[in-house]
């Protein structure tokens, strides 16, 4: 199974994750120009896309949704309230043909072709959001986890055993404190239903360390709120205070923000 961030960041995200015979993005936040662009690089066609799945109707999620779906006639898979607050909140969207869309319950599985999708809740202000595992018979795992306030034991059980995960690691919270966002949307963003700082990140990056973790993407990484650099050494420093020689068991990196990353393999 192969991972690649097309794009992320806090302007928009969008991720692929396939193998040779499925192939899945995960939100579509970018224009479909660049989401096209990103998928060639990786020599993936568009018109081989398996379907899109999205994880909640934030701009910096679903930007591209309606102009892939309408080009390449492909399968949208989200919650209803997504769905709905999708197409009557979003005019930018357009229309998306009711035969692409297909709902999904947050904890109950199921199947694109021969890759097993698992929705779970997070905690974010959307209309009932989710991220996804992605598996497969020989049991690699991929998790995805971004706009989330908090984490708990339910988090950690769905994106447990996982060999390659992209976390969300949105904000430095010295930086938002003295940063110029207004004072309603900073309490926002570091509320339960906002996103996950640095700090959280790697503590709760502590909480899913296993043997057979090879891979960690810090994503979804606020523009003004935070620096790629200072997001991966303060996730790094957080997770050797339990585990010193951490960076010799696993890849930690972080996702560029409007590049693709190079893929990695499972």
């Amino acid at each position: 199974m192969e991972l690649c961030s097309i794009a992320s960041g806090s302007s928009g995200n969008c991720i692929y994750v396939g193998n040779d015979h499925t192939h899945l993005l995960l939100d579509a936040g970018i224009s479909g120009k660049k989401i096209e662009q990103g998928l060639s690089s990786i020599d993936i066609n568009p018109e081989h896309l398996s379907g899109i799945l999205i994880t909640h109707e934030h701009s910096d999620h679903i930007k591209g949704l309606g102009v892939m779906v309408r080009r390449y006639h492909l399968p949208v898979y989200a919650t209803a309230e997504t769905i709905h607050a999708a197409l009557h909140g979003k005019s930018s969207i357009g229309k998306i043909p009711q035969e692409c869309i297909h709902l999904v319950t947050p904890d109950e599985p199921f199947t694109i072709q021969d890759i097993n999708v698992m929705p779970f809740s997070i905690s974010h202000d959307a209309a009932n959001p989710v991220s996804y595992t992605f598996s497969q018979e020989d049991g690699k795992k991929v998790g995805v986890a971004t706009d989330l306030g908090v984490y708990d034991d339910y988090i950690v059980k769905n994106l447990a055993d996982s060999d390659v995960l992209l976390l969300e690691a949105n904000h430095d919270i010295s930086m938002l404190e003295v940063g110029p966002y207004p004072y309603v949307l900073k309490q926002r963003i570091l509320g339960k239903r906002g996103h996950l700082s640095n700090d959280n990140t790697g503590r709760l990056l502590n909480e899913l360390l296993h043997p057979g973790l090879k891979h960690v993407f810090l994503g979804h990484l606020s523009k003004e709120n935070n620096y790629p650099d200072l997001a991966f050494e303060t996730v790094k420093c957080e997770m050797e205070k339990e585990n010193p020689d951490i960076l010799q068991k696993i890849s930690l990196q972080v996702a560029k923000r409007d590049d693709v990353c190079e893929p990695v393999f499972v």
